[in-house]
């Protein structure tokens, strides 16, 4: 059976992933630029400004506040993707896949604006008192009923991603394979201790989640930071080097090293792209599901706040990432667990063939042994549960969408269940899944937003001309 799905899902994945895919998010995130005359460049002081003022609850629509509502987004963003997706993305793309990473979370910021504004603004109180939003909720209720049916794809997507793809099962697996790399822990331990865990967060619900987020998401992304920062100084002299050679290997074809073989230029920009968006999830509409439920002042004020996720996930937590992995090199330790003859100790590490979480790991123990191993573990850990609880409520919504507020208990409890299940099987199939329902769930959400733009530009303009905090 798996030997089939993978069979149809392959092919599938290769063209959802594909140039449609690319020309489709960069193309309307620099189409967004150019109709808001570039907004969040012009804007950013003035959202982290917002954000902070964003601690306390502004409005008495919304569950949470729109600090809260930043660090669930967040928090569903920071996951694998910063660790094990940059390190694919270089060893598989190349140095300058990290420069395309960049470039996607540029246009992305706009991309995230929009779908957050549009969110805020056609979402809706349930019967149980839920604030709920997403591209689901501005497809039918902008586009009108005859776009319902686009309106269901995207939810039906947003579970299938939820629940067997980033949001649950892969989270649960990379916890589980590095904890027991690490510390020697059972899977099945890792396996309990998760259920445990996520269903006592989730049975208090979005607002629970938000707390939770709003305290763990800070520590952990400064952890990281300080973490890589600190291998960064260690070879800071290198720094402007690799700067440069990102940029340029951008546009010219990687020569191959070591056990490499080679990238091109348009894998250099697949893989970046690809990546940075299964890292940020610009263009998806999932992270809009989250600032839906915020209190905040205005549609503005929170789609500002919420372009942020963009550049701290991906400019700052992926580019720290990146930066490490090319400042290392391979050491006589990592040589003979590569085991490839052709790779040498002093060889740079990305260039080893080996790639995702493996060559993370290597990467910090390399500069800082042990306490490199166990910091990117706990890192990754912190990185992975998180995720997890940000995507809940992303499924809850979409079940919520298409069930009703009688979906929300029965959602929590098989989420709980098949997230910690993907701690103890193997996901080559459930990884492919996950890569597919993302991009599919891309799909309805650019082309609502494509649709809504006229609208939203007038919007937006509107919106400015009444706070005199933003230009456009």
């Amino acid at each position: 059976m798996s030997e089939f799905l993978t069979s149809i899902l392959t092919p599938l994945n290769n063209f959802v992933w594909g140039p449609v895919m690319l020309v489709m998010l960069v193309g309307t995130g620099l189409y967004l630029n150019i109709g808001l005359k570039f907004y969040p460049f012009r804007n950013w002081k003035n959202a982290y400004k917002c954000l902070w003022q964003g601690r306390k609850h502004q409005s008495s629509e919304g569950e949470i506040s729109p600090w809260n509502a930043l660090m669930t987004a967040i928090a569903a963003d920071i996951g694998t993707g910063n660790i094990v997706g940059v390190a694919t993305a270089i060893a598989i793309g190349g140095p300058g896949a990290l420069f395309w990473m960049w470039m996607t979370a540029l246009v992305g910021m706009m991309t995230k604006f929009c779908e957050v504004m549009l969110s805020v603004k056609y979402r809706e109180q349930t019967p149980a008192g839920n604030w709920v939003g997403g591209a689901m909720y501005f497809i039918k209720n902008g586009l009108g009923p005859r776009w319902r049916w686009l309106a269901t794809a995207f939810a039906i997507f947003g579970i299938t991603a939820a629940l067997m793809g980033v949001g649950g099962m892969v989270q649960a697996n990379a916890i589980a394979v590095n904890v027991n790399s690490t510390f020697g822990v059972s899977k099945w331990i890792v396996a309990a201790v998760l259920l445990a865990t996520c269903l006592m967060v989730l049975v208090g619900g979005v607002k629970r989640v938000g707390v939770v987020s709003g305290k763990l998401v800070p520590f952990m992304a400064v952890f990281y930071v300080c973490l890589c920062l600190t291998i960064i100084f260690m070879h800071i002299e290198k720094l402007p080097s690799i700067f440069w050679w990102v940029v340029t290997d951008a546009f010219t074809p990687t020569a191959a090293q070591g056990g490499f073989a080679g990238a091109t230029i348009m894998m250099a920009i697949r893989m970046g792209v690809a990546r940075g968006v299964f890292s940020n999830e610009a263009g998806l509409g999932t992270a809009p599901m989250a600032h839906a439920a915020s209190t905040a002042e205005s549609p503005l004020v929170q789609a500002s706040i919420g372009m942020l996720d963009v550049f701290i996930d991906t400019l700052i937590v992926c580019s720290m990432t990146g930066f490490v992995i090319l400042i290392s090199t391979v050491t006589p330790e990592s040589a003979a667990i590569i085991g490839n003859a052709k790779v040498q100790a002093g060889d740079p590490l990305w260039s080893s063939g080996v790639n995702g979480g493996l060559l993370s790991a290597m990467a910090f123990s390399s500069n800082l042994g042990t306490f490199g191993e166990v910091g990117v573990t706990i890192s990754l850990t912190l990185f992975a549960f998180t995720t997890s609880l940000g995507w809940s409520v992303y499924g809850e919504r979409c079940a919520i969408y298409l069930f009703g507020d009688k979906a929300q208990t029965p959602f929590r409890i098989i989420f709980s269940v098949v997230m910690a299940s993907g701690a103890v099987i193997t996901l080559d199939l459930v990884w492919l899944i996950a890569d597919t329902a993302n991009a599919l769930m891309a799909f309805p959400n650019l082309i609502g937003i494509l649709l809504l733009s006229p609208m939203l530009f007038k919007y937006v303009r509107e919106e400015v001309a009444k706070d005199n905090r933003f230009k456009i």
